[in-house]
């Protein structure tokens, strides 16, 4: 077996390497039966088709729901929902369509939503099929109240690697990772938390867009740049963690796993910088974005070891290839 001297990619950024594994895994895709799949750089290349078929066809169920109040279809009007009753007539719904692709998805969602939630069912199927159906301004405009215990009752799971930690995320619906940014650094200093032209910590390498944030006009942020090296495996320093026990430090910023790197926090760094907040800065602003987190197995959040420290982003773009319906809460 010849030997592969791995001295030329050390000189390579993460971008020119992961360039290079994607043209190695399109020539392998040209020679199997496999197909490549890309999960990275924005949009995936793939989507998942179950939660789609769901999604359309209980959009066919809510208009039969519109029409039971009122039906004009020669100028095209309907009414609007009505709750009582509304989970026996999806139920019957279901049962006359149950051939059609989502039908035992919406059904077995429901029964986990009443078995696993406590929902009542009228309750929780009026809330999806008039979201879904876009009559109303949502109540409470912050989340909806179902979409809201089901989206902590996930975070906890992806966020905190065994799901078993106790205690509550406030979360905050918004339209993806880089806009709950922009509102987080607006709200910090509409709060009077962060002043224009504090000094903030920025861990890197990272999203380019992130650091072009803290630049702009508004804020003028003054950046120190806490270092993950290449030679490090990607993990921050010793060196490099002691930049935050300086008190001008107003808050820490990182992306975990890392963008472009990929690679998450380990055990003995998030162990250094857990200590470091806690022994040295309890006033230290911590703002981490996680949309990787769920493909590294047993991740931890910064949520998770340092909620009260914390706050965090995160998307469902990526691990649910859905970038064009902009979903993602902050928490």
């Amino acid at each position: 077996m010849a030997t592969i001297d791995y001295r030329e990619y050390e000189k390579m950024s993460p971008f020119e390497i992961k360039d290079g594994l994607l043209k190695l895994a399109k020539q392998s895709a040209q020679k199997s039966a496999y197909a490549l799949l890309n999960a990275g750089r924005g949009n995936p290349n793939w989507i998942a088709t179950a939660p789609r078929e769901a999604f359309f066809l209980f959009g066919q169920f809510a208009l039969t729901e519109s029409r039971r109040t009122m039906d004009d279809p020669k100028v095209g009007l309907a009414g609007m929902l009505q709750m009582n009753g509304i989970a026996a007539r999806l139920e019957n719904w279901l049962e006359k369509h149950s051939d059609m692709p989502g039908a035992a998805f919406i059904s077995s969602m429901v029964e986990h939503g009443v078995k696993m939630f406590g929902f009542n069912a009228d309750a929780l199927v009026h809330e999806l099929a008039d979201s879904i159906i876009g009559d109303n301004y949502p109540v409470p405009d912050r989340m909806l109240v179902h979409a809201e215990q089901v989206a902590h009752r996930y975070l906890m799971w992806a966020m905190g690697g065994d799901g078993q930690q106790s205690g509550k995320f406030d979360l905050y619906a918004v339209e993806g990772g880089t806009v709950a940014m922009c509102y987080i650094f607006k709200s910090l200093i509409a709060n009077r938390i962060l002043k224009k032209g504090d000094t903030i910590a920025i861990g890197t390498p990272i999203f380019t867009p992130y650091i072009e944030i803290a630049e702009l006009e508004d804020y003028a942020f003054k950046a120190v740049h806490i270092r993950a090296p290449q030679e490090n495996r990607f993990q921050y320093t010793d060196e490099e963690l002691k930049k935050l026990e300086d008190p001008r430090v107003k808050a820490f910023f990182v992306v975990n796993p890392g963008n472009p790197t990929s690679m998450g926090i380990d055990t003995a760094t998030m162990k250094k910088l857990v200590d470091l907040v806690k022994t040295k800065r309890p006033d230290l602003i911590l703002l981490t974005d996680d949309v990787y987190g769920t493909f590294v197995p047993n991740f931890r959040s910064l949520l998770t070891e340092l909620p009260y420290n914390t706050i965090g982003v995160y998307s469902y773009s990526k691990y649910f290839g859905c970038t064009g319906w902009r979903l993602g809460p902050t928490q």
